[in-house]
């Protein structure tokens, strides 16, 4: 992640662990969802669990600079409980085992959990339409969101405002510049295809009036060539405007011209057959082949001298 990217996690989890709620049976899913040992990295998460009952572990440490804090063992009944508790223990869970990953535009949320507690995590967050799946790393479950949209929605859900605002405008700003880039970058092949045509169809107008030829084609084509000279850089829709003709017309006629350029136009349009020497005679090959000898004496007869 990027250094801004960084921080709008960062703010993000610092705005849920800010959350204090007003109900106690809220403060109490919230306990459950973090407890018993929370390895807090953050200092807001730290002082959540101060505010909620809990104390540093004295006599352990966790890795790098996480601080290892003890809270009361407070079970929660998520079957009876309501859904601003359930919320509430969602929240607790996430600050204490989840993750969120903002890279290249592509976001990711994960809460490694024992393995045996993986499913029924996926299981709860479904029960409140915040669908996830799960799967096994170095030996923990490792529950998982890959979809924006469905993370937007779990983390507002669980308290997140602010920083999910600002997280939801980057996303567009990022949707709009990729729309952007990808209508630039069609905008300039096509316009690279266009100029590259019409240095080709330039091309040929210069080799058909050198030779002569130009003149000898019909009038739409010379006019097509004409408006060609004369605005290289105008597209098919400007030059049949232009001359009042169709579009495919124009297409038609530069076509044409591109195609004498680099073949001969005698013979178009006429089929020629070799003779039975293989040079072209002009002589139409019978329908019994080509060599046929006939007699000079009228119609075969039966004793005919």
């Amino acid at each position: 992640m990027s250094g801004t990217d960084r921080d709008l996690v960062a703010a993000l989890r610092a705005e849920l662990a800010a959350v204090d709620p007003a109900r106690p049976c809220d403060r109490r899913a919230e306990t459950a969802g973090l407890g018993p040992r929370v390895h807090a990295r953050e200092g807001s998460v730290a002082r959540l669990v101060i505010r909620l009952g809990g104390h540093a572990d004295q006599g352990s440490t966790g890795a790098g600079s996480r601080r290892v804090f003890i809270l009361p063992d407070t079970p929660m009944d998520w079957a009876a409980a309501p859904e601003h508790c359930r919320l509430a223990w969602l929240r607790g869970r996430f600050l204490a085992r989840g993750s969120l990953s903002l890279a290249s535009g592509r976001a990711h949320l994960e809460m490694t959990v024992p393995v045996d507690e993986a499913p029924t995590l996926v299981a709860r967050r479904g029960e409140v339409a915040m669908p996830a799946a799960w799967r096994v790393r170095r030996s923990q479950g490792v529950v998982t969101t890959k979809s924006r949209e469905t993370i937007a929605g779990f983390l507002g859900r669980i308290g997140a405002s602010a920083a999910l605002l600002e997280l939801e405008a980057r996303t567009v700003a990022r949707s709009m510049r990729g729309d952007l880039n990808r209508v630039l970058n069609a905008e300039s092949a096509n316009l690279q295809r266009s100029v590259a045509a019409a240095g080709r169809q330039l091309a040929a107008i210069d080799t058909l009036d050198a030779d002569g030829r130009l003149a000898e084609q019909p009038y739409t084509v010379r006019a097509v060539a004409e408006a060609r000279r004369e605005t290289p850089e105008a597209s098919l829709a400007d030059i049949a405007t232009r001359l009042n003709l169709h579009r495919s017309a124009v297409q038609r006629a530069l076509d044409r011209l591109e195609r004498l350029a680099l073949h001969d136009d005698e013979g178009v349009g006429r089929r020629h057959r070799r003779g039975p020497s293989g040079a072209g005679s002009g002589e139409p090959v019978g329908r019994h082949g080509a060599g046929r000898a006939t007699t000079s004496g009228g119609p075969k007869g039966n004793g005919g001298s």
